[in-house]
């Protein structure tokens, strides 16, 4: 991750917030978002959040299973 023991024990004794490079790289390496890595989220952010989360989902589909998509969400309407 190219930082020192230093940095480590700065940021797991909380003198050092981690940085935006180190929080993205820990997500990777965890299989998870930076939103489920941070935690709560401020209201304002939250559909944001909701919409990339989805766009993320739907860009893993096959053309096949994005129609079957949109006809289920017509349905919903």
């Amino acid at each position: 991750m190219e930082v020192t023991p230093g940095y480590i024990s700065n940021v797991e004794n909380g003198r050092t917030a981690m940085s935006l490079r180190f929080l993205i790289y820990y997500a990777k390496i965890m299989g998870i978002t930076l939103d489920e890595l941070v935690g709560n989220l401020e209201p304002q952010y939250a559909p944001t959040s909701l919409d990339n989360a989805l766009m993320a989902e739907i860009s893993k589909l096959n053309t096949s299973e994005k129609e079957k998509l949109l006809e289920t969400i017509k349905i919903w309407k």
